[in-house]
């Protein structure tokens, strides 16, 4: 099942009573929660998908509040607080700039510096503003913050499951 699909967010909460969700993104694809939207939430990871379409959006703090359709009771949504909300890969828009990559791309490929020193493996990306961040758990156990910026981040290769950076002073203490 997983194969098939990707990670978008998790339902972290539910948001007042007429059956929002608040939701943490993991998608950095604005569109994912547009109304008219086709989610499945995945309770577990073994339980069924629950198809679900989305009917409102919105931003309240740093959190997406989703609305589907058919659900508008806080106790429709409540029993799937923690769950995962994921699309399926046919999903993916293949029309990315040069430079952009999905997050299921990115993640698990191994960082070297541009002296093919080994860094660490990508575990995680974040979102907190101006541009993501790429947490990578270092060879000696620490994780390090990559921004990714194009005077950090010289190369990368999807391919190869490869990322060549340039680190700026202090990034890495070696």
């Amino acid at each position: 099942m997983e194969n098939n699909f990707l990670k978008v967010g998790k339902i972290v909460n539910t948001h007042g009573i007429k059956g929002e969700v608040k939701v943490v993104r993991i998608t950095d694809f604005e569109q994912r929660f547009e109304p008219g939207s086709t989610l499945w939430i995945q309770p577990n990871e073994q339980g069924d998908l629950l198809k679900v379409v989305v009917d409102a959006h919105r931003t309240h703090k740093q959190f997406d509040l989703l609305h589907f359709e058919e659900m508008n009771n806080i106790n429709d949504v409540e029993k799937y607080k923690g769950s995962l909300l994921v699309i399926k890969k046919d999903q993916l828009d293949d029309n990315l700039e040069e430079n952009e990559f999905y997050y299921h791309e990115i993640i698990n490929c191994m960082v070297f510096t541009m002296e093919k020193e080994p860094i660490g493996q990508v575990k995680e990306i974040l979102s907190p503003g101006a541009n993501d961040v790429w947490v990578v758990k270092s060879n000696k156990g620490k994780d390090i913050l990559i921004p990714y910026i194009a005077s950090v981040v010289k190369h990368v290769d999807i391919d190869k499951k490869e990322i060549i950076i340039e680190p700026m002073e202090g990034l890495i203490e070696l």
